[in-house]
């Protein structure tokens, strides 16, 4: 079955078709990163806008690097869930319209599920159960995930997103966007014990793998000589900001894993997402003792459509379709949550 998935949920307009949920035929990804930087930030009205000019190129674009006419397409799978509202109406309505035009099945996805999908392309592919350990600029999760469509929520974020705090700390230092990007790359130059950070240690009763990233974002931007360490220079040298920022940040992600990895028996971890992508997470992750880390290559990290079209496979292959009526949706799905 080859499937076209279409991902539109915040700023990247993508299109990818996939053969059994598996193979990826193509995956193209247009950025609209140069329309946003100005603003350091992702305008809504400007995302949609560039969506609905781009869409139908982008589709085309996969079709064509998959060598397929669009006869050959035995389903397709959009975004529906959580994003942007009008990027989200853009990629679905499209999607929707192929399939109708062409009596084909549809299936609306999360777009968090299909993150976690997204290591089902690495070969061999995890085996379920595992811990996922998804990371972007909108969501920080830590969750149990049993098949491709069930998650139990073990911890989250109690206010910023890892991604946004990357983000944040970037656009007050003038760094760049994404910020991401931009730290990892200062960071590279930069002596991580030159400022001690905080790293935020929830121990509230139940909830040992939530994370929380406002403490070490206002220490960064707001107190940044409070956590100076005593012989460290006295100027201020962007690198060490970034690594000393990226350091905690990463420990903190990595106390709240390793309380799951303890309360769940599970040492297996598939991490996702755009942070996903950071050479110091994946540094850290895969020197955690006594813990198997999984990751998709760095292109299958940020959005695309490819996690779309593969677990949008899994969900019609067992003849599970959504009405064409179904509506896109900006928040996250109640997930389960221990």
């Amino acid at each position: 079955m080859k499937v076209l998935g279409i991902e539109s949920s915040c700023d990247e307009c993508a299109a990818a078709v996939v053969e059994d949920g598996v193979r990826i035929l193509s995956n193209v990804v247009a950025t609209q990163i140069p329309y946003h930087a100005a603003y350091r930030g992702v305008v809504p009205e400007i995302a949609s806008r560039k969506h609905t000019e781009w869409i139908y190129d982008v589709c085309a674009a996969a079709l064509r690097d998959a060598g397929l006419e669009s006869a050959r397409i035995d389903g397709v799978a959009a975004t529906g869930r959580p994003g942007l509202t009008g990027s989200l109406l853009v990629g679905l309505g499209f999607a929707k319209a192929f399939a109708y035009a062409r009596g084909l099945p549809f299936v609306s996805c999360d777009h968090i599920l299909s993150h976690l999908y997204a290591a089902q392309f690495v070969q061999p592919p995890p085996a379920y159960p595992f811990l996922g350990l998804l990371v972007s600029g909108g969501h920080t999760l830590i969750c149990r995930v049993d098949s491709f469509d069930a998650i139990d929520v073990l911890g989250g974020t109690v206010d910023d997103a890892a991604g946004e705090a990357f983000d944040k700390v970037a656009r007050h230092f003038g760094w760049g966007y994404p910020g991401g990007k931009f730290v990892d790359a200062l960071a590279a130059g930069g002596d991580a014990e030159a400022f001690d950070f905080p790293v935020a240690r929830l121990a509230r009763k139940g909830r040992r793998c939530d994370v929380s990233y406002s403490g070490l974002k206002t220490a960064v931007v707001n107190q940044l000589e409070q956590f100076r360490r005593r012989g460290a220079p006295g100027h201020i040298h962007p690198p060490d900001i970034a690594a000393s920022f990226q350091k905690a940040a990463v420990e903190t992600l990595l106390g709240a894993l390793s309380n799951a990895v303890e309360d769940t028996g599970i040492a297996t971890v598939v991490s996702g997402g755009g942070v996903a992508a950071n050479s110091y997470l994946r540094e850290r992750l895969f020197r955690l003792a006594g813990v198997r880390c999984i990751f998709p290559p760095p292109e299958l990290c940020g959005d695309n459509a490819a996690m779309v079209a593969g677990i949008g496979y899994q969900y019609l292959s067992r003849g599970m379709t959504s009405p064409l009526t179904v509506a896109p949706a900006a928040r996250v799905k109640a997930f389960q949550r221990r």
